[in-house]
């Protein structure tokens, strides 16, 4: 701490405010917000931090500086105007995707409305240029609908034409396919007044709000007052345009049969990013869904990230809802804004499209990294399954283990070994049981796993981090046996899994854990058992063929261990063998052997008949 930071903290007040760290050079490095700055920025300096981001932030602080604002709502607000500005280190950085389409309508005597994704600054209604913009929208799809609606039921023009009054009375401009096939009403001849234009566009922009029944109940009572003025043919025109704004509020995104009007967040994190999806809803309706990323810096808090975000999203798109939907009480305080977590109803199914969202956005998101790192995808596998199985080290080097006899005839072994999640078949190794004489599959597995970790000390190859046993506790407890005998007790961490219902087992812990069936961690043990499997079946199915022709052709005088081999190579079996032509029999043990081997196939045929 120097003698400038002592002085800071000597006279700092113990008001709501921002605070700055600067490193040597002068940058911010961090920016913070309190509703104590006194306390807060002192807890930096007077206590040893458990993160490693937070010790090396502390070491590179310089000098501080801070900002008194009135009240804790104002800290949010300033904390994240600054953080966009300065940009420091060690600040969560906005990973903002602009992607998403918009709506916009243009400010032109008779506007258009179209999609467009090429918008410097983006809200609700905020106008950039010469037009107001809606959305953003996360489905295309939605878009869609919404320049359906505008064209079949409003028939705004689709043009580029500068339409103006002179222009227009000059004749300078002729209907084109739009006005033949009814989707315009031909303005650009003076077929449609801007009176009448301009009222289609303002119930446009009220659907685009969000404000579908408004207009539903305006059109119905326009079509009621025409049918009792038997004007009937407008009346039906007005009739078809209502059916079409029913058709599009059932397909559009309306998730709510209360006509609510609040904010939706949600948050789902990963190591290193932080996911925040925002809905805004008015009148039940979804008018705005957006969803961006945090980059973490140090160890910020679910609560903090929350709230971050919605100081940024209210801020950005100007909303000034009074509820605000969250799954969980964000470290936020707002004034005359209420904050709700919702356990049932409408509002809880508000909230679930919102985590679906944003849990989409984050496979997504990663999804795309790892296609440009395959490697990250690896990482990012042995990191859950360093969580999911409670390890102290990422498991870059995985082997397993699996016994296999059949009716205890021909024990066998087999260890497979995955580096970097991935088979390195080039390691996986076959074991014939050679101490236990009769069926012991705990026994069995005591042997293999010493044999193999007394020659890898021996030859002084590298340990994995993970050693997997197919079975439960009694085999895991074998294993762990002999890892003590061979001075490994306690250095690798090994679990079983049993097959029945997939449950993962601890040394020493009678309690099973179970992991969810669809998770990657499951599915990478679930690889590494069946593997193990398919590799020591064979090897067993290999023993007992060579087993049974050897001890077929023993008794075969004139046939020798060389000669025995080279049929078994060749045939696999007795059976293939036997009923092999004598022409490839001699072709491949010579004449004189040939016929030693006809007459022995002639007399085991005559046995047994």
């Amino acid at each position: 701490m120097t003698e400038e930071i002592r002085q800071t903290l000597a006279i700092i007040p113990r008001k709501p405010g921002c605070y700055q760290f600067y490193d040597e050079n002068g940058n911010v490095i961090y920016v913070g917000k309190a509703k104590d700055l006194k306390r807060r920025v002192s807890s930096y300096f007077d206590r040893e931090h458990d993160s490693p981001k937070t010790r090396i932030l502390v070491r590179k602080i310089q000098e501080i500086k801070y900002i008194v604002v009135n009240s804790e709502e104002d800290t949010f607000l300033l904390e994240n105007n600054l953080i966009k500005d300065l940009q420091p280190r060690y600040n969560v950085q906005l990973k903002d995707d602009k992607s998403y389409p918009l709506i916009a309508v243009t400010h032109e005597p008779f506007p258009r409305v179209f999609k467009t994704r090429n918008v410097e600054k983006i809200g609700s209604t905020s106008q950039a240029g010469s037009s107001s913009y809606f959305g953003p929208y996360t489905s295309v799809q939605s878009v869609k609908a919404l320049l359906d609606i505008v064209r079949k039921v409003y028939h705004i023009r689709t043009c580029r034409l500068n339409l103006n009054n002179e222009d227009i009375e000059a004749g300078k401009f002729k209907v084109c396919l739009e006005y033949h096939i009814k989707q315009c009403k031909g303005p650009c001849e003076g077929l449609q007044t801007s009176d009448e234009y301009g009222k289609n566009v303002e119930e446009v922009v009220e659907i685009l709000k969000g404000n579908v029944s408004i207009i539903e109940k305006q059109v119905r009572g326009k079509m009621e007052a025409l049918a009792e003025q038997l004007r009937f043919e407008e009346a039906n025109e007005l009739k078809e345009k209502l059916q079409l704004i029913g058709n599009f509020r059932e397909k559009s995104m309306v998730v709510s049969n209360v006509n609510y009007n609040l904010d939706v967040f949600s948050l789902e994190e990963s190591e290193s990013s932080a996911f925040v999806n925002y809905l805004h809803v008015v009148n039940g309706s979804v008018i705005q869904a957006y969803t961006f990323e945090y980059k973490k810096r140090l160890d910020e808090t679910p609560e903090e990230l929350l709230g971050m975000g919605i100081v940024e999203m209210r801020q950005r798109f100007g909303s000034d809802m009074k509820e605000i939907v969250v799954p969980f009480k964000p470290e936020l305080k707002m004034e005359g804004v209420r904050f709700t977590v919702p356990i049932k109803g409408e509002k809880k199914k508000l909230l679930v499209l919102s985590e679906m969202n944003v849990k989409q956005y984050k496979v997504d998101r990663l999804k795309r990294a790892e296609m440009l790192n395959p490697e990250q995808r690896t990482t990012r596998i042995l990191s859950t399954v360093k969580n999911d199985l409670r390890l102290k080290e990422m498991p870059l080097h995985i082997e397993c283990f699996d016994n296999s006899n059949i009716q205890g005839s021909s024990p066998v072994a087999a260890c497979v070994v995955f580096k970097k999640g991935k088979p390195s078949k080039k390691e996986y190794r076959h074991y014939n049981i050679k101490s236990v004489a009769v069926p012991d599959d705990y026994a069995s597995m005591r042997e293999v796993v010493e044999r193999r970790y007394a020659r890898l000390i021996k030859e002084g190859s590298p340990l994995p981090q993970l050693v997997v046993i197919d079975g439960g506790k009694g085999q895991v407890h074998a294993a762990l046996e002999a890892l003590k005998k061979v001075g490994l007790d306690g250095k690798i961490a090994t679990i079983g899994i049993a097959e029945r219902l997939e449950e993962i087992y601890y040394p020493n812990d009678p309690v099973p854990l179970y992991i969810d069936k669809n998770s990657e961690t499951l599915k990478l043990i679930q690889r590494l058992r069946d593997e193990a499997h398919r590799f020591g079946l064979s090897f067993h199915q290999k023993q007992r063929s060579n087993r049974q022709l050897v001890s077929e052709l023993d008794g075969v005088k004139g046939i020798g261990p060389a000669t025995k081999n080279k049929l078994l190579a060749h045939f696999k079996s007795i059976k293939r063998l036997k009923e092999a032509e004598q022409e490839d029999i001699v072709s491949l043990v010579g004449p004189s052997k040939g016929n030693i081997i006809r007459q022995w196939i002639g007399e085991s045929k005559r046995k047994s008949e």
